[in-house]
């Protein structure tokens, strides 16, 4: 896989005082199951790596093996299968009862640690002279349900996480007809968490969420298997991220509108099953701060409720340490002029069966 240099637009601006102080390219796609686009904007054909995006996507085997079913899984468990989780005790119980379930424990997790995302949880480790473990990996989750997954499969559960190991495997197939492309072992790169993780173009990314929010492409048990999961997610939205992060907010307000998954390095996708579209955007300096900002937008265009939901996204305030507002983070002329282009009408809405 070669990388070229970015001919991307600039999609999101930090202003302080009057100047830009700070820009963001990037290139966002939105597509419909059959991968025909809405927007192009930037080069939605460079490959990226979607890392946490796709995390409901490797979830599916959990469901459609009849893992969930047999272990008694409920919408917590596989909430937190598709979950980059703050850590918080709600998300390690979860961890903990999907694993117990099926039968393992904390020891099977090849997630590596991390202190906990949630400012909370990391203190309340630190005051009790704890380490983060395993299972404060913001990836346990799915990572537990890989293993019950595997377990149910009768496969190994040691060295699931490794990119030859038959679940892995399984997984690679179901990104790879889910986004409509080949899959590459060249190109493979190792996710944080140890899992494999496949570059994919945005117009691809895009259409495998647009698949994953209609089930249209899918054989009826991965449709069935991909509806139950975004259901769950849907149930328990503080679950799949957390209290105040962007996933949970938008879920907790816009299902099941809108189903929202983040990824490392500036990676956002997104699922509207109503309108039958996809979403996938990458921020190319890899900014938290671009990708929320440029997605809040898109979102905003697509949806009317999710302005007033993420409204304070949008307004991207920006306030110094004494409380004081310095500045915005905005949406640049070129993201604005690409998203007046494609307002969504009953005659660009996709055909969703």
């Amino acid at each position: 896989m070669s990388v070229t240099a970015s001919s991307n637009p600039v999609l999101v601006e930090l202003m302080r005082g009057t100047v830009v102080e700070s820009r963001h390219s990037g290139a966002i796609a939105i597509a419909d199951a059959r991968g025909r686009l809405a927007l192009a904007l930037g080069d939605v054909e460079r490959p990226a790596y979607p890392r946490s995006a796709v995390k409901a996507l490797q979830a599916i085997p959990l469901v459609e093996s009849g893992a969930a079913d047999a272990f008694g899984l409920g919408d917590a468990e596989l909430a937190i299968a598709c979950a980059s989780h703050s850590g918080d005790r709600a998300h390690l119980e979860a961890v903990r009862t999907l694993l117990t379930k099926a039968g393992l424990n904390e020891s099977y997790l090849a997630c590596g640690a991390h202190w906990p995302v949630s400012d909370k949880a990391m203190r309340e480790l630190v005051q009790g002279g704890q380490r983060p473990r395993a299972i404060h990996n913001n990836c346990s989750g799915k990572h537990a349900g890989m293993l019950a997954a595997a377990v149910h499969l009768g496969l190994d559960p040691r060295f699931y996480e490794r990119p030859d190991h038959k679940l892995q495997i399984m997984i690679a197939g179901i990104i790879s007809e889910a986004c409509g492309a080949r899959l590459s072992r060249d190109d493979i790169g190792i996710d944080g968490c140890s899992v494999p993780t496949w570059p994919l173009p945005l117009a691809a990314l895009a259409q495998g969420f647009a698949r994953l929010g209609t089930g249209t492409g899918f054989a009826a048990a991965r449709a069935q298997a991909a509806e139950r999961l975004r259901r769950a997610c849907f149930a328990f939205p503080a679950l799949v991220a957390g209290e105040g992060r962007f996933d949970t907010v938008a879920m907790l307000a816009l299902a099941p509108t809108v189903f929202v998954k983040g990824g490392a390095e500036g990676v956002h996708c997104a699922a509207l099953p109503e309108l039958g579209f996809g979403i996938a955007l990458k921020i190319d300096d890899g900014a938290k701060r671009g990708t929320e900002r440029a997605l809040a937008e898109v979102l905003a265009a697509l949806v009317p409720e999710a302005r007033v939901v993420l409204a304070e996204q949008l307004e991207g305030e920006l306030l110094n340490w004494r409380g004081l507002r310095i500045g915005r983070v905005v949406a640049s002329e070129a993201l604005l002029q690409g998203l007046a282009a494609i307002a969504i009408t009953p005659r660009l809405r996709a055909e969703v069966p």
